[in-house]
């Protein structure tokens, strides 16, 4: 921002130091402070509680798919834990919602590719939106966890749906 408060165009950083990298982190933050689909509802289809042993991060995650089975009417969470996994959830439930089940499926895939892939792949922005931004985790072994367990609740409640 300059002095007006209007963005600078000196590129990626903006020229102040606010790198890519920095607005993600961002993003994570706001979603975790912030959540998206916070707050479990009624009714529920199907439900999946899942914990990360190795940090303690939880959380329970309910889809409520339509009659035919086949349409994600509704997913709801709540949850504890670190900021990925909070922003996780977050930005699965603005994802996911309102979508076939093979394309919740072809999300699922492709955040757990994004996720396995050790930082080299940065993620389809048209399957995953602002999920994306947590591909940096995928570089630290013990975040991966963190940001994959609301996706794992969410194919264990498909599962059940």
């Amino acid at each position: 921002m300059n002095d007006h408060g209007a963005a600078s165009s000196h590129g990626v950083d903006g020229g102040d130091g606010m790198s890519l990298r920095n607005l993600y982190q961002e993003v994570i933050m706001d979603h975790a402070r912030r959540p998206h689909g916070y707050g479990l509802t009624e009714p529920s289809g199907a439900e999946s509680h899942q914990i990360n042993p190795t940090c303690g991060d939880e959380v329970t995650l309910r889809v409520r798919v339509d009659a035919s089975g086949r349409r994600i009417e509704a997913v709801s969470w709540e949850g504890h834990g670190c900021a990925i996994s909070q922003a996780s959830a977050s930005l699965l439930s603005d994802v996911i919602h309102d979508l076939e089940r093979d394309a919740v499926n072809a999300r699922i895939d492709a955040f757990r590719t994004m996720m396995q892939s050790k930082g080299t792949v940065e993620g389809d922005e048209e399957l995953l939106g602002d999920a994306v931004v947590l591909a940096g985790a995928s570089r630290y072994v013990a975040r991966i966890k963190c940001a994959m367990l609301p996706w794992v609740a969410l194919e264990d409640a498909l599962t059940r749906a």
